[in-house]
């Protein structure tokens, strides 16, 4: 083949494709957005699921730097981004998430994955990973465990459903900023990034972030008087498992990750200086991280 053939070949590998599958819930239909890189022909699939008002687009420079070794497919959860909302709110919940995935990696067509969730994206992986005859051969918890601190989820559920009007990108930039200080340090290219990921610009010109704002009763029902604990979850899975801890995170504490280590899949820690909730794999030395358990034991 020519070398500018190639060359295109592999731009467009290097390039996201947009996609969708159609999931059942028990109020009806809706579809499922995710954002694919990579060759649609690789076998090894890395599924990425960001975080409870996030979208697939936080993936997209660790996409980028994988999907030469990997196909990268980033969904958005029901509600958020490209995806469809649900037609009853409270199916807002891990049960649907699950099932949605199920789905997609069916439409994928391979018998196994691995997967990269942050914060609920973990959760959801956790729990599929827990199943008998689960697709999932390894597991990345970024800022996810089986304790989730409720002063944590307090925090969260302060904010979320809130949907503020901004004039300009800018301005929505520095209320991301704002919300999301426990992400650590990024430059001002890296929180545009992270604010283009989670707004959308409106008819009249403004800003908006963009995801349906019932997730926040369905979060709010669901509030806990204490700490949620989702042990027997954790401790029957058998994969390799990765826990990345922002090392100030509120959601997850060093004690729940010291005693990840030691039950269940004993996972391995990398903890992330100066990070709260959730390190979001946009700065190189944590995307290495990630590669580095991926393709451990691995001679491709």
């Amino acid at each position: 083949m020519p070398e500018a053939a190639l060359s295109a070949l592999a731009d467009a590998a290097a390039a996201p494709r947009r996609r969708s599958v159609q999931c059942a819930s028990p109020a009806g239909l809706h579809r499922i957005a995710y954002r694919e890189w990579g060759d649609p022909r690789n076998r090894d699939v890395l599924i990425c699921v960001h975080g409870l008002t996030r979208s697939s687009q936080d993936f997209d420079a660790l996409a980028s730097e994988l999907c030469a070794r990997f196909r990268v497919v980033c969904p958005d959860l029901a509600g958020r981004g490209d995806s469809e909302r649900l037609a009853d709110a409270k199916l807002y919940a891990l049960p649907q998430y699950l099932a949605d995935m199920v789905t997609l990696i069916a439409r994928l067509d391979v018998e196994e994955v691995r997967w990269l969730g942050t914060s609920l994206g973990g959760l959801v992986g956790m729990t599929l990973a827990a199943q008998a005859g689960t697709p999932v051969r390894r597991l990345i918890l970024n800022d996810a465990g089986p304790v989730v601190a409720r002063a944590a989820l307090e925090r969260i559920a302060g904010y979320i459903g809130q949907l503020p009007s901004f004039p300009t990108l800018e301005e929505a930039q520095a209320y991301v900023r704002q919300i999301s200080a426990p992400f650590g340090p990024h430059s001002d290219e890296q929180w545009r990034t992270l604010t283009e990921g989670w707004v959308r610009q409106q008819a009249d010109g403004s800003w908006r972030p963009h995801y349906d704002p019932r997730i926040a009763e369905a979060f709010r029902a669901s509030m806990p008087e204490k700490d949620i604990e989702l042990w027997p979850l954790y401790d029957a899975i058998r994969c390799p498992t990765l826990v990345l801890r922002g090392a100030v995170s509120d959601l997850l504490s060093s004690q729940t990750a010291q005693a990840m280590a030691q039950r269940g899949p004993k996972a391995k820690e990398a903890q992330i200086a100066g990070v709260g909730h959730a390190p979001t794999l946009l700065h190189p030395e944590q995307i290495s991280i990630v590669r580095e358990f991926l393709l451990e034991g691995d001679d491709k």
